[in-house]
């Protein structure tokens, strides 16, 4: 990065001349991010003032180039969180539950713009649905839901392949699990379909 950059040598001298130096930050192990959905607001009320995000030729607010400058502020912050060395980095936000076009719910995260949310599961490593699961028999119970792959619906992604679909809502025990060993080659990797596995309709296209 360049000394005019973000995250360059400049920046981070004065970032230690208002803060201190970077070493007070070695006792910690863990950094919680609580929340991304108001980081994200912060950061458009920072873009608003922007002159990007002004209009070249009516000098007035341009919503288009705000929003472009909001995700590209957001990811440039979290790649460069992503990278932090030695350290976990906890992302805390919202979930909002949506319908498309056709009526089917789902899941999206409460972020301004829509470049963040898109991007952020390619970003981080992990991604955990905290939630309450209701089984048919007994009391309802808190879970992370961790798997990609999931019975819920919900966002979830395992980069470490140590994790179970639902695993206990305890964050040092999945961070333990998440540096723990992994499973055998054999048992982790299945390139084999179900036995009752069947083909999906084949989707159909129109002609021009």
């Amino acid at each position: 990065m360049r000394d005019d950059q973000s995250y360059g040598p400049g920046h981070f001298a004065r970032v230690c001349a208002a803060f201190g130096p970077a070493s007070q930050l070695d006792k910690y192990d863990t950094v919680f991010v609580d929340s991304i959905s108001v980081a994200s607001r912060i950061c458009l009320q920072w873009c608003k003032g922007q002159s990007q995000a002004q209009s070249d030729r009516t000098g007035k607010p341009d919503l288009r180039a705000t929003y472009g400058l909001l995700g590209q502020e957001m990811i440039g912050w979290l790649t460069h969180l992503q990278h932090t060395p030695a350290k976990n980095i906890w992302l805390v936000g919202l979930l909002d539950r949506k319908l498309d076009d056709f009526g089917k719910p789902f899941f999206s995260m409460q972020i301004e713009g829509s470049k963040t949310g898109l991007e952020l599961p390619g970003i981080v490593d992990e991604v955990v649905t905290l939630t309450e699961l209701r089984p048919e028999k007994g009391d309802p119970f808190r879970a992370f839901i961790c798997t990609t792959i999931n019975d819920f619906g919900l966002p979830a992604k395992d980069r470490s392949g140590r994790l179970s679909m639902i695993e206990p809502a305890h964050l040092g025990r999945l961070m333990a699990k998440i540096r723990g060993p992994r499973p055998e080659g054999a048992a982790r990797l299945n390139f084999d379909l179900p036995a009752d596995a069947t083909a999906p309709n084949p989707p159909t296209t129109k002609g021009a």
